[in-house]
């Protein structure tokens, strides 16, 4: 039996962030779940709208949640950053309306992956492991925190990408910096803050002894893969760390074949460390 749900892509995974849509959209269809994008959907404003409008931040995100409630389905984002707007036009619209609200269920795409049945699909799915693969889970900032906003049971130290890799057979690492910030948000700003930031999270994941990171955000991963070069040349140090959206891990385990498609478009090269372990993409 399919699962329905909506889907909220946002900006970047209809532009530089494809291989996260189109390993989502790949790897829900191989565990029953059909990911029906929502229409006439907007930008979420993240992160211009609310550091300059507050009005207009809530408006855009309100618009993508009048849409849903017609749509009668669970809403899936799989960006952080539209996911914590989503969710903060949510709260803000719960606490303003006297008027009843539809009920609608605001869910990251980790969220649907714990969500009833699909992970027991994913187990039974699965057509190999990654043993061998040594990684560490970041979460981003905006993921599980505020908790008020978020409703994150576990918002300083959440496991959930943590037992998803452990299912796909990676080694998830414990380390203490799955929720620091990587300064999606200062990204054409200050790219010296986010050089600051992004190379602190490296060497962290580095000593703790990753092969690679796994995310679950377009910007983070956006920022932890295009700035090692950018960080070896102000620094010296040189980090070659692979950054996996947790989608294209499962993706792998399930031998979906375009995994290798998705993996081409990173800048750092993945496919080294997954020689390495014996793991090829078709």
């Amino acid at each position: 039996m399919t699962m329905e749900v909506s889907y909220y892509p946002g900006c970047a995974l209809h532009g530089s962030a494809r291989e996260y849509d189109e390993s989502a959209r790949a790897v829900a269809g191989l565990l029953g779940v059909e990911l029906r994008e929502l229409p006439d959907w907007n930008c979420c404003g993240a992160s211009s709208a609310h550091a300059t409008d507050e009005k207009l931040a809530f408006d855009l995100a309100n618009r993508n949640l009048s849409i849903a409630r017609r749509e009668a389905r669970d809403l899936v984002v799989p960006c952080a950053a539209c996911f914590s707007r989503l969710k903060a036009a949510m709260s803000e619209s719960e606490f303003t309306n006297k008027g009843p609200q539809k009920e609608l269920r605001v869910l990251s795409l980790l969220d649907l992956v714990f969500a009833s049945g699909v992970v027991e699909t994913l187990v039974s799915q699965k057509r190999r492991s990654l043993q061998g693969l040594k990684v560490v889970c970041y979460y981003g900032c905006l993921l599980v925190r505020p908790p008020r906003v978020t409703k994150a049971e576990h918002h300083e130290f959440p496991e959930g990408m943590d037992r998803l890799m452990e299912l796909l057979g990676v080694t998830s690492l414990p380390w203490s910096h799955k929720t620091d910030c990587c300064g999606g948000s200062l990204v054409l700003t200050r790219t010296d803050i986010v050089l600051a930031l992004t190379g602190k999270l490296l060497e962290e994941a580095r000593r703790a002894g990753a092969e690679a990171m796994v995310v679950a955000c377009p910007l983070c991963q956006s920022n932890l893969d295009s700035r090692q070069q950018d960080i070896t040349d102000k620094t010296g140090m040189r980090y070659d760390m692979p950054i996996f959206y947790f989608t294209e891990l499962i993706g792998l385990s399930l031998e979906h074949k375009d995994a290798s498609r998705w993996l081409k478009r990173h800048l750092v090269d993945p496919t080294k460390v997954l020689v390495s372990k014996g793991i090829s993409a078709r």
